[in-house]
């Protein structure tokens, strides 16, 4: 193993953050357009992506906002769908190990999205070392797409996607699928009952009730499942 292996720099976040970046900036764009179409001015689409940060909870925001959702239930309602990435942090530092630095934890947090947390994550599982730095670098990189992308698609005005109906559509799906390239990338046999129960709970929830209801009941099959495997090992 290299030296850069065994200390992940900040370069070495930001040149593994170009897929995300690349995933990032045409999905931060649409949520530009949609943002001003709504009736946002750039400077608060901007805002929504600088604060927030959390692409699909973003969407659900302006849905919120042009149906006059009362301020509690939007909050709420956004914080529920989010709950998840409370989550990402502990699990990526019981993987990391216990001599792992925190030092810096609560900065580089702020930048675990789906994307950037299975990045890592996947980083971890082909035997790169936890790197603060790297985190910095992975982050970053990330949020400086997101941002930008906001700012181009709110620039470039609600209208801008009006003639490319296809491309408008398809947007929606980019996200979902490169986290679910990094989520394949770090696959194992011993990982797909969790997945699959997972998987099938979050459907099955959001096809009968709601998606953030899915989510929510998709995370928690998939950590009960994950502990009942678990305790036969423990016991």
């Amino acid at each position: 193993m290299s030296q850069d292996d065994q200390n992940p720099s900040f370069k070495d976040g930001l040149i593994g953050a170009l897929p995300i970046v690349l995933g990032y900036l045409p999905i931060a764009f649409s949520f530009g357009v949609a943002a001003v179409r709504a009736g946002l001015s750039p400077l608060e689409a901007v805002g929504l992506s600088v604060i927030i940060y959390a692409g699909a909870s973003q969407f659900l925001a302006l849905a919120l906002i042009v149906g006059n959702a009362p301020l509690l239930v939007a909050a709420f309602t956004l914080i529920a769908m989010n709950l998840r990435h409370v989550l990402y942090g502990p699990a990526l530092m019981k993987r990391a190990g216990r001599g792992a630095s925190r030092r810096w934890a609560a900065l580089w947090a702020f930048s675990l999205t789906d994307e950037v947390f299975g990045a890592a994550l996947g980083g971890l599982a082909r035997g790169r070392r936890f790197s603060e730095a790297y985190m910095f670098g992975l982050g970053v990189a990330a949020y400086a797409a997101w941002v930008a992308g906001t700012a181009l698609g709110a620039l470039a005005g609600g209208g801008a996607l009006e003639g490319w109906p296809v491309l408008d559509a398809a947007l929606g799906f980019m996200l979902p699928a490169l986290f679910l390239a990094l989520l394949l990338s770090i696959l194992s046999r011993a990982q797909l009952p969790v997945i699959g129960v997972a998987g099938l709970v979050t459907v099955a929830v959001t096809l009968a009730v709601s998606p953030t209801s899915g989510i929510l009941a998709g995370m928690l099959a998939g950590a009960l499942v994950g502990l009942l495997r678990r305790a036969p090992d423990a016991a």
